[in-house]
């Protein structure tokens, strides 16, 4: 039963998705972040579905983009999409760690916010465009559960800017040893699997979600001293950006 309360309360934070509601425990927490991968899985399969729609009734190439592109947003409800923002403005005012740091606090978007999440989607929008290949488009849906799997294992392993807010708690009250054998254990699935199905262009995905994740760490340590909640769905947003583009170069070699 608590691993059933658990799932739900994955897919009610993390998702748009209805699942039962209930007051949440603070055992409940323990196994939270085990399940958020799967929220990545239900993001692909419809990703799936709508290709396999489109194909059926010869929807065109505009209209497949742009309902793909917005799939994860419409799936999160934006909620890596906040975070993402929130860690722009941050980064991008040049002031000092603590001041940055209230800047993630800051419910305001500034200017770097709104110009960031611009070129983010036309990056993004332009690279799914090219993904035609079937391969490349399952090498995609893959990458949604990919990166969950990595911005867990962040949070239950790398060191928090602060000792407060949600990650914080999440961290803090995470079963980790589990959660991290859990999130470890499905990456190394999907890694197979999508090597396996994919070959070069899973291959291209994997290298480009590792190299998102180095680069994550790299910059909140280097800016913020460590990572936040803002800063874990910022990670999510440039992971699933670099598997998009990887997906299409693979799909074009």
């Amino acid at each position: 039963m608590r691993i059933l309360k658990s799932l739900c309360i994955s897919f009610s934070l993390y998702s748009k998705i209805p699942v039962p509601q209930f007051a949440w425990e603070e055992d409940d927490m323990k196994y939270v972040l085990c399940f958020f991968p799967w929220i990545g899985v239900v993001t692909g399969a419809l990703l799936l579905l709508w290709s396999y729609i489109c194909k059926w009734l010869s929807i065109g190439n505009l209209a497949f983009t742009c309902i793909g592109t917005a799939l994860p947003l419409l799936v999160t409800g934006g909620f890596h999409a906040d975070g993402f923002m929130d860690t722009m403005d941050a980064f991008h005012s040049y002031k000092e760690r603590e001041e940055k740091l209230e800047i993630l606090k800051d419910s305001h978007i500034g200017a770097f916010s709104v110009l960031m999440l611009v070129l983010y989607y036309l990056i993004y929008l332009a690279a799914f465009s090219e993904i035609k290949d079937g391969r490349a488009l399952l090498a995609l849906g893959f990458g949604y559960v990919i990166s969950r799997c990595l911005s867990g294992i962040g949070v239950v392993t790398f060191r928090s800017a602060k000792n407060n807010g949600l990650l914080y708690t999440f961290a803090d009250s995470a079963a980790k040893r589990a959660v991290r054998v859990s999130l470890y254990l499905q990456l190394i699935l999907c890694a197979v699997l999508l090597i396996f199905w994919c070959g070069k262009t899973g291959v291209l995905v994997l290298i480009a979600a590792a190299g998102s994740f180095l680069y994550y760490r790299y910059r909140s340590y280097h800016e913020l001293g460590g990572i936040t909640g803002d800063t874990a769905g910022y990670f999510v947003m440039i992971c699933e950006a670099a598997v998009a583009v990887a997906a299409a170069v693979g799909g074009r070699c």
